[in-house]
């Protein structure tokens, strides 16, 4: 285990897990707080951190091998340039990992974990899912290793992303200004959280928001719009084992199913509430269901 890893285990683990119960204090004696969903959290963090000693490989774990082995160079991260290089690379790659898990429902079995609070605060943060190593979430940082990055690296950097993404939970930090239009922020991450039609698979990006801007899935959180988090559907069981395993069940009984292969890969690889027919509940059938209906045209003095 080198430093970098000993600090997140040790130190980062530790200090978000103090500074969400802090948050969960100071808030509790101001409004209701949902300490069983805090509770719902901790525990994810907890077993995702067990599981990941007990088993470091993922179901891509072969490729990432492979990636290393036929790298075309070997980038070291001892200058600004690699450091940047990778920085940039690695946002690059965790926007379309994000988008993949709102947009593959394979990847969204997982990711739905960590949209499941009905609340958003701090814990939410830690509550990532416990199968992100079944799905082969590793799959789309395998270019930064093909080109020459260190595997240990490229994930020891995923993690930090995901330690900046810490802070951003909170919802009581206030728009930012000009920081808005280059950082992820937490008015930004209020927007990913939200289940209103509006919000929906918008705000991928992990430290930086300018892939959103330049792939059109940036949206602006509105005064006129309070966030409603949670799942489109939402989970108000605080069973661990329900919120890791529901949308699972849910694809389970799709594939289980499935009439035909289409069916079977389009519930497999389709985004979330797709249906072989038509009339589902993708994020596009539903804004299609809010728009409001065209206006009849007006009558002809000659009808």
């Amino acid at each position: 285990m080198n430093s970098l890893q000993q600090f997140l285990l040790f130190v980062a683990a530790p200090g978000v897990l103090v500074l969400a119960l802090i948050e969960a204090i100071v808030l509790s004696r101001r409004q209701r707080y949902d300490w069983r969903a805090f509770g719902v959290s901790a525990l994810d963090l907890v077993l995702r951190i067990g599981i990941n000693i007990v088993l470091p490989l993922s179901i891509v774990s072969a490729l990432v091998r492979w990636a290393f082995v036929h790298r075309v160079a070997t980038i070291d991260v001892n200058t600004a340039l690699a450091v940047l290089l990778l920085f940039l690379g690695q946002e690059f790659c965790y926007y379309w990992y994000h988008r993949a898990a709102h947009r593959v429902r394979w990847f969204w079995g997982n990711h739905a974990v960590h949209h499941s609070p009905n609340e958003l605060n701090l814990s939410a943060a830690f509550r990532i899912g416990l199968f992100g190593k079944l799905t082969g979430n590793s799959l789309f940082f395998i270019p930064l290793i093909w080109i020459g990055f260190a595997p240990g690296t490229v994930f020891s950097v995923l993690t930090l992303n995901l330690l900046y993404q810490f802070w951003i939970h909170a919802t009581w930090i206030p728009k930012l200004g000009w920081l808005e239009g280059i950082f992820n922020t937490p008015s930004a991450h209020r927007v990913h959280h939200a289940a209103n039609v509006d919000y929906l698979d918008a705000n991928f990006g992990g430290v930086l928001i300018v892939f959103d801007r330049l792939f059109g899935t940036y949206v602006q959180e509105r005064d006129d719009l309070p966030c409603r988090y949670g799942l489109v559907h939402p989970v108000t069981s605080h069973n661990p084992l329900r919120i890791q395993f529901v949308e699972w069940a849910s694809l389970a009984r799709d594939l289980a199913g499935a009439r035909s292969v289409r069916a079977f890969f389009g519930f497999l690889l389709m985004p979330p509430g797709w249906a072989p027919h038509g009339s589902g509940s993708t994020t596009a059938e539903l804004r299609a269901r809010q728009a409001p209906a065209p206006a009849a045209p007006p009558a002809s003095d000659y009808a």
